[in-house]
């Protein structure tokens, strides 16, 4: 088994490799407005760095999010054409279950990633690490009451320590953990998500309504 991860469902643009045991390389950088300048880099990075041919890759893992539409499109996208191209098969994994993966916390906590527009994507988790209920976004005082007193993990609770004041690491997502999460997952011969995009929420673009037209008639 050789796994290529890889996550743009929030600022994070994150790629590893994982052979079933354990990680071999991962990059990751965090800058929310260049996924699609990033993305192909930090994977022939991550193939320099192991001494690997992309030609030994045995299956594709991508974060399916929630995240925001534009960035979120670019690693699907990506892992598709990987996919396609080396007739493997591509699996998608929710970018939420990744962050509580690598938070290894041992009770009942929530991850919360930033949604843009003062909201927050977020899932509870139980003690074993599983989620526990579906995705949602929301504004994070009208989810006070749901979280409070729960260890929080992401980078939108820390954006709102009034909401989450046991904010912990980490921060970002990373494609080391959706890849070691996958991997256990396919040992143990569970099904992973198909890799189609988690939106909660309509894009920000928009087509403009009653928009002017300039063309000659």
């Amino acid at each position: 088994m050789l796994l290529l991860a890889v996550d743009t469902a929030t600022p994070a643009v994150t790629v590893a490799l994982h052979d079933g045991d354990s990680v071999v390389a991962e990059s990751t950088r965090v800058d929310a407005r260049r996924h699609g300048e990033l993305l192909l880099p930090s994977v022939d990075r991550v193939l320099t760095t192991a001494g690997l041919k992309l030609e030994a890759v045995t299956g594709v893992v991508v974060g399916v999010g929630p995240g925001p539409y534009t960035g979120l499109r670019v690693g699907l996208v990506t892992a598709a054409a990987f996919g396609s191209v080396l007739g493997v098969p591509v699996h998608g994994v929710c970018t939420l279950d990744g962050l509580a993966y690598a938070a290894g916390l041992q009770e009942p906590f929530t991850v919360a990633t930033d949604a843009r527009r003062k909201e927050v994507y977020w899932a509870r988790y139980d003690g074993s690490g599983a989620r526990t209920g579906e995705p949602a976004v929301d504004r994070p005082a009208d989810i006070a009451g749901q979280v409070a007193g729960l260890p929080a993990v992401g980078a939108g609770a820390l954006l709102y320590p009034e909401v989450f004041p046991d904010a912990r690491g980490p921060e970002h997502q990373s494609a080391a953990a959706l890849a070691a999460l996958a991997a256990g997952k396919l040992a143990a011969g569970e099904e992973l998500l198909p890799p189609r995009p988690l939106y909660l929420r309509r894009p920000d673009a928009q087509v403009p309504r009653n928009y002017k037209v300039v063309t000659p008639r």
